[in-house]
């Protein structure tokens, strides 16, 4: 085939593979071994940032965008007018290879249309991955996605040679599944999730007794909601994350804002995308249920059922519920401390090591790195320098945002005043 033609494809598949961001790589450790090609550490790729700064990537393409379903939200769905390509196998481990050779990448995120049926899409994305590894002993990153309804063999074998699997549930509740992709099952989502899940315990429980044991998605999987359909509110959308997290041991969910590419009476109008700040606000929200302890219900429920745009879940949270403060951070334990606005995990753990020498006050917190800006309305301390009491959560939120748009536009003018 002509360089100008796998050009082609890779233009085609490529621009088709940027609608799914589920495609972190920490968590996997994959050492290199008989000189082979690469390694995957716990550092993210895809265009993430690592602590340190450094930013790193990896090939992110479909092996074809024909497919057999007619899914409204979906650019590559069989009735869409786009141009069509498919990769044969060997295509894709030499796209992989040679850009990795060429410090283009460091690893390969793929995943497919499905054409024909589930296992015939699966069975082609494993065969990638074995070739990567059993062809070119290459140890670098793999992500695989899971096709709905793929059978276990399947995914089984997709799970030795992938550092990480996951399958997109696409939308957040089945209604919505059934108005904009009629055609799909939500078991059909489950089903490879139900396989890995179940794989991973065995692995885990086998490696206790056998060292040498086959490494089984080292990585774990993830999956991907579209937000913003089918209408679906926050609440909805965060119980349908804290069910995935608790069922499927799943290491991520990702969240993807609806980006109108065509028309469908079913679909929001074209212009009304989903505002990156509600994105941000969800993931916000995943991190705080994950990390700092809440419950989903304590942040959104019945009475609640959307996020505040204007500040964070955290603080959110902490002014609907002022009757838990203030917190005496030389006192309180790790679970109160981390729901304070302006603490980070980080902070909290420094506190508590620091306080086991010395009662802290205003300048050691300042000194540990608490955003006082916010935590000063919630925490007590040594001194009562900063300490503001009897104001209404309404109060407190506008200081707070008046705050944080002084900061801002001080900033603006150091950055403008380089240049003038």
């Amino acid at each position: 085939m002509s360089f100008q033609r796998t050009q082609e494809k890779l233009k085609i598949l490529a621009d088709a593979a940027k609608y799914d961001v589920s495609c972190s790589s920490s968590g996997s450790q994959r050492a290199n071994t008989n000189k082979g090609l690469g390694d995957a550490t716990g550092m993210g790729i895809c265009h993430s940032y690592t602590e340190d700064g450094r930013c790193v990537s990896l090939l992110k393409i479909l092996l074809t965008n024909h497919c057999i379903f007619d899914c409204a939200y979906c650019v590559t769905r069989k009735s869409n007018d786009v141009k069509r390509a498919a990769f044969k196998v060997q295509e894709v481990v030499d796209l992989t290879i040679n850009f990795y050779r060429r410090n283009y990448i460091e690893g390969l995120f793929l995943s497919s249309g499905i054409f024909k049926s589930a296992d015939y899409t699966m069975e082609r994305l494993v065969a990638v991955a074995k070739k990567l590894r059993t062809e070119e002993n290459f140890n670098g990153y793999i992500h695989l996605k899971s096709i709905p309804g793929a059978s276990d063999d399947l995914m089984r074998e997709a799970g030795l040679y992938a550092d990480r699997l996951s399958v997109n549930i696409e939308i957040p509740t089945e209604a919505g599944l059934k108005k904009l992709a009629p055609d799909k099952k939500r078991e059909d989502f489950i089903k490879p999730m139900v396989k890995v899940k179940n794989e991973i315990i065995q692995y885990k429980a086998e490696k206790k007794i056998i060292k040498n044991t086959p490494k089984f998605a080292p990585a774990g999987q993830s999956t991907q909601m579209i937000i913003g359909a089918s209408g679906e509110n926050d609440f909805q959308i965060m119980q349908t994350s804290n069910h995935f997290y608790k069922s499927y041991n799943l290491k991520r969910v990702y969240y993807s804002g609806y980006v109108p590419i065509s028309y469908d009476n079913r679909l929001p109008q074209i212009g009304s995308a989903v505002p990156m700040l509600r994105e941000n606000r969800l993931y916000q929200t995943d991190w705080l249920m994950r990390f700092y302890g809440f419950d989903v219900s304590e942040i959104l429920n019945e009475q609640h059922q959307h996020l505040d745009l204007d500040v964070d879940p955290k603080l959110s949270w902490a002014l609907r519920n002022l009757h838990e403060f203030p917190v005496d951070v030389n006192t309180a334990d790790q679970r109160m401390l981390a729901r304070i606005p302006g603490l980070g995990m980080k902070s909290v753990f420094k506190i508590i090591n620091a306080r086991r020498f010395r009662r802290l006050n205003w300048e050691h917190l300042k000194k540990i790195g608490v955003a006082l800006n916010r935590a000063q309305y919630f925490m007590v301390c040594e001194s009562n320098q900063f300490e503001k009491r009897d104001l209404t959560p309404e109060k407190i939120k506008g200081l707070i945002l008046q705050n944080s748009t002084s900061k801002y536009q001080k900033m603006l003018s150091n950055q403008l005043s380089l240049f003038g």
